[in-house]
């Protein structure tokens, strides 16, 4: 049974451990005891969480787990000669080293990090490469995986990644029957972006916000300003109009990053050939998803779809 090695720290961010009701979720799923779940410290005992809280913990001891997980927390700093010690000994004793937002902090501090890719929120990623620069940042992820070190953007990111690791120990379907109990609506792709276009675009009024919604759920339809004015409620003129004032975009510009924002998330999950994937997402064809990746991102989508399986197959090994 592969057994998970929770590390946690006085101020430790309480968010964090949302990603241990993905392991135990999948006990429920598998109608099995699949996971075995340690919430450990440095010396054991009651740790106050960032909330001002205590959980109780048992001490790390000497003994490793197949999967250990360190935590971050919302003011970062040097973390404890143990705490650094323990986690290089299970780089090598673990099969699995993985660090929730800042945790990515603490694998550096250790120098887990060092040549290797991963990511952390947002909000520190400067911070992690200017602190670290032998760490490859991938500042836009919500996960990375090099070798048989994960790291997750912010604190909710981390449900991502531990379902990435039950799909890596499990499977697919067991992965999305976990998200499906825990009421994900979808397990986010590693290299998706950590910003949605929906939370980038910001609509203020329920109309416009509609609208976009309407739009992410109806990709294959060409999407029209005069279909999404009726989606509004709203008369063409009138919808345009609004529409750039509340987002700073036209609409058609905005469909368009809705489109790609599917597209890659189609192809990092890898179960669908490039002309199905430009198909649902409304492209119509490769050639003109291609045009619109390559605009965007610099890149066509082949290199993402291949960066996407190097990945799994890191994931794998």
């Amino acid at each position: 049974m592969p057994a998970i090695g929770f590390l946690v720290f006085d101020g430790f961010q309480v968010m964090g451990m949302a990603a241990l009701s993905v392991f135990e979720m999948a006990n429920h799923v598998l109608d099995r005891p699949a996971y075995e779940v340690h919430v450990l410290s440095e010396h054991g005992g009651p740790v106050k969480s960032s909330l001002g809280f205590n959980i109780d913990t048992a001490p790390f001891g000497t003994e490793f787990r197949d999967t250990t997980i360190t935590i971050g927390s919302l003011i970062v700093k040097p973390s404890s000669d143990g705490l650094l010690a323990y986690l290089r000994e299970a780089a090598t004793a673990s099969r699995r080293v993985a660090g929730i937002c800042t945790g990515a902090f603490v694998l550096a501090e250790a120098g887990l990090l060092d040549g290797r890719r991963a990511t952390t929120h947002w909000g520190h990623a400067r911070s992690l490469q200017r602190q670290y620069p032998r760490v490859q940042v991938e500042e836009d992820r919500i996960f990375s995986v090099d070798g048989n070190v994960w790291t997750s953007a912010g604190m909710s990111a981390g449900v991502d990644m531990a379902l990435a690791l039950v799909e890596n120990d499990f499977g697919q379907e067991v992965a999305k029957a976990v998200a499906r109990k825990l009421v994900v609506y979808l397990r986010r792709a590693g290299g998706q972006s950590q910003f949605s276009t929906l939370l980038e675009l910001e609509p203020k009024s329920d109309r416009v916000r509609k609208a976009l919604i309407y739009a992410k759920e109806n990709l294959k339809n060409e999407l029209s300003v005069e279909e999404l004015a009726e989606a509004a409620s709203l008369s063409p003129r009138q919808f345009s109009r609004v529409f750039r004032q509340e987002t700073g975009q036209s609409p058609a510009k905005a469909v368009e990053h809705l489109r790609l924002e599917a597209a890659r998330v189609m192809m990092e999950e890898g179960r669908h050939p490039m002309d199905v994937i430009a198909r649902e997402t409304g492209f119509a064809d490769r050639e003109r998803m291609r045009r619109a990746f390559l605009r965007t991102y610099g890149q066509p989508p082949q290199v993402i779809r291949r960066s996407a399986e190097n990945e799994r197959a890191h994931a794998v090994h």
